[in-house]
């Protein structure tokens, strides 16, 4: 179980970095070809943006510097991210970091200079373009937020001093973190933070499970403040941004991008938090129960149902089933997935310094790229689904939209890709009538699509809330306080049902959605959204499959309640909400139901 340097990572197992550039040289002359582009746009519209003429011209060179830099820094992100611990690769990062802000600095007095012309030159420019259309929308919705263009200019140049926080959150949990090993019934056993995440979180023998539990919170708690520094940092950073831009609260501010008002963030918290928990506490007894536990802790929420019955799935055996699972969306998007394994889109390994969890990056003018830490587990094969729903929604909507108009909502944009996860299980629904069969797709379902994404990922926003009432009241945070917080969250959804140890309330540390705003919430924004979806292709058949393919392709033209109302979903009440929590509750039950029936 020792992981892997990441250069004794065979090719087959990584992705193919090719597509974007053949070689670093290919990629800095890229970086060389957007600074010349910037330069041009500089000089050639620098106190010349007064005519919708020019306006729209400036927004069309605007286009192509944006596609080069994106390709650009994607290239080096993804080389960081599956070897943290590779100086080379960090070294290049920062080098295009400081690029990228170059450019966004000097470029900054397009914005500004096109707010500064009446708004009948904007509305003409509007009128006049398709591509430029959504740019020049946002940018007036903005209006009222923008500073003196000298201060947008150094907000710019500025940028990688804000990402900061971020960047030392990965170093130290990824680069700097070195493991123990543990002892577990007289055998000593290897520890990582993916090998604790993707492998003994899931271990039957509670002896295992529980010391490696208690030996990864141990080294996670020798890093307790100096990650709540770092996240101190972000958070300032982010009250100082909403306070300088006029926002009424951080939480105002981080939603504006998201094109959604406060009601919808605090109701989904408020209802999953209120009417999911008893749901999830009958699921907590039913697995103390099917694994003999005397007590169920935190570190027993992740057992399966029925781990005998969990196959071990290679990634070849993934194809099969991902094709066949979402063969409703397709032949086009069969073929993205064939071409995914094919093209080596996704980089399965897992070595030393990687990213845990997983993404996918969808830089426009290419194809995606998903990062994955694979296990031969079913619930992986979830997970790529999950990932390729992000990557044929980008897909859709690069081929359909300009580039200003593929910044979808972090409100909606987990739909697409927990919708892939719930199409396989009604997949494999179908394909075995046999009751533990049925019984652990069920559990699959629960223990992990809604688990990750209205228990775990919901639970993170719910603690995430109280963190920013506190910094919004002028406050601050550190390692207790967050890890307090926590606590009191954890303690709250599970009552009695589940014992938190001491440990648990460092879950805080475990996550980097922290670092990008109010985005934990989303997933299971997106799952409802999803949820509706699927309901609506299991009625209706192929008339709601084209209306979901309309929604991927529309990019970021909508907002997400009205991407929502195009699939069929309102999101405008609770009744979207409330209808998947129901559902959720009738899984649990009918799982109950079939372990009975079981014996």
């Amino acid at each position: 179980m020792e992981l892997m340097n990441r250069k004794e990572v065979p090719d087959q197992l990584t992705w193919d970095l090719s597509a974007l550039y053949a070689s670093e040289e290919d990629m800095y002359a890229d970086a060389a070809r957007a600074q010349r582009l910037c330069q041009k746009l500089e000089e050639k519209y620098r106190g010349h943006l007064d005519s919708p003429e020019q306006i729209n011209a400036c927004l069309d060179g605007l286009r192509e510097l944006q596609a080069c830099v994106g390709l650009v820094c994607e290239y080096a992100e993804l080389s960081v991210s599956v070897d943290y611990n590779d100086a080379h690769n960090q070294e290049r990062s920062d080098r295009i970091s400081l690029i990228r802000s170059e450019i966004s600095s000097r470029l900054s007095f397009i914005d500004s200079e096109i707010l500064s012309q009446d708004t009948s030159i904007l509305q003409a420019a509007i009128e006049g373009t398709s591509e430029n259309r959504g740019y020049l929308e946002s940018l007036l919705r903005q209006k009222p937020h923008r500073l003196h263009p000298e201060a947008e200019r150094a907000l710019a140049a500025l940028s990688p001093v804000f990402g900061a926080p971020y960047q030392i959150y990965h170093m130290a949990k990824l680069a700097d973190m070195r493991f123990p090993s543990f002892v577990a019934d007289g055998r000593e056993y290897p520890l990582g933070y993916s090998l604790f995440e993707d492998d003994y979180e899931y271990e039957p023998d509670t002896q295992v499970r529980h010391s490696a539990f208690e030996a990864f919170s141990g080294k996670l708690r020798e890093y307790a403040n100096v990650t709540a520094a770092a996240y101190q940092t972000n958070l300032l950073t982010e009250k100082a941004m909403a306070t300088l831009r006029g926002f009424d609260s951080v939480f105002d501010y981080l939603l504006f991008d998201q094109r959604v008002d406060a009601a919808l963030y605090h109701r989904q918290i408020d209802l999953i938090m209120e009417k999911l928990a008893p749901h999830m506490r009958k699921y907590a007894r039913l697995l103390q129960k099917i694994h003999g536990l005397d007590r169920m802790t935190f570190a027993d929420l992740k057992l399966s149902v029925d781990p005998d019955y969990d196959p071990r799935v290679t990634i070849e055996e993934s194809r099969r089933y991902i094709e066949e699972g979402l063969s409703i969306l397709g032949s086009d998007y069969q073929e993205m997935i064939r071409e995914a394994y094919r093209d080596r889109w996704v980089d399965f390994a897992k070595n030393q310094g990687k990213s845990t969890g997983g993404f996918c990056a969808s830089p426009y003018g290419s194809h995606s790229y998903i990062l994955l830490n694979w296990n031969e587990r079913m619930s992986d094969v979830f997970t790529l689904a999950h990932e390729l729903g992000h990557a044929g929604h980008f897909k859709a909507c690069n081929q359909a939209q300009s580039i200003f108009d593929t910044d979808v909502s972090t409100y909606f944009v987990e739909a697409p890709s927990t919708m892939n996860e719930l199409l396989m299980a009604h997949y494999l629904l179908k394909t075995n009538p046999d009751r533990r069969f049925r019984r652990w797709v069920l559990s699959s379902m629960i223990g992990h699509t809604y688990y990750h994404n209205f228990v775990t990922h919901l639970l993170e926003a719910a603690y995430q809330r109280e963190v920013y009432r506190i910094i919004d009241a002028g406050g601050s945070v550190q390692a207790e306080t967050l890890s307090g917080i926590m606590r009191n969250t954890l303690e709250k959804f599970w009552g009695d049902a589940v014992e938190i140890l001491p440990g648990a309330e460092l879950t805080w540390m475990r996550q980097p959605h922290y670092y990008m705003g109010l985005y934990s919430y989303t997933y299971s924004a997106g799952l409802t959204v999803a949820t509706q979806v699927c309901a609506r292709i299991e009625a209706l058949g192929q008339p709601a499959v084209e209306d979901w393919k309309k929604v991927l392709a529309a990019g970021s033209t909508a907002t997400p309640a009205e991407l929502a109302r195009m699939a069929g979903v309102d999101i405008t009440t609770d009744a979207a909400l409330l209808d998947t929590i129901e559902r959720i509750g009738q899984m649990i039950d009918e799982i109950c139901r079939l372990t009975e029936e079981l014996g």
